[in-house]
C-alpha cells in the first residue's frame, strides 16, 4: 500500500502538514517500507486572501496523493485532516523514523 509522508530530512517523519512543499512516497508491503516517488505540492499554509480556508489547495494535495491509502505528518491543523478525509484520504499525526513508523502504521491500515 502507498503511504505520503511530510518530512524534511527523508529519514523521519517531522515536518507540519501546511508546511509541505513535497510527500514521499513509500510502498509498505511485508514488513518493510520503499521510498518510490516524490510528489510535489503547494504549501498549505499560504497567505491567499482570495481563499482564506484554501480549499482549492487541499483539493490539489488530495489529487497530488492520489492513490496513497494515507498521508503521515508531524502535525495536521484540525481543518485540513477533516477536509483530506472528505476527500478519501486518511490522515494520521505522528514522528519518528519514517520506515520504521509505517510498517507499524500499516498492520492497523
Amino acid at each position: 500500500m502507498l503511504i505520503a509522508v511530510a518530512s524534511k530530512d527523508g529519514k523521519e517523519i517531522n515536518q507540519h502538514f501546511g508546511h509541505a512543499e513535497r510527500f514521499l512516497i513509500y510502498d509498505v508491503e511485508n514488513d518493510d517500507a520503499k521510498l518510490v516517488d516524490e510528489r510535489s505540492v503547494e504549501r498549505y499554509c499560504s497567505f491567499d486572501p482570495d481563499h482564506p480556508l484554501r480549499g482549492h489547495l487541499l483539493k490539489s494535495i488530495a489529487e497530488a496523493l492520489d492513490g496513497c491509502r494515507a498521508v503521515v505528518t508531524a502535525q495536521m491543523g484540525e481543518h485540513p485532516k477533516s477536509q483530506l478525509e472528505i476527500l478519501g484520504v486518511e490522515t494520521f499525526v505522528t514522528t519518528g523514523p519514517i520506515k520504521k513508523t509505517l510498517v507499524e502504521l500499516a498492520k492497523i491500515l
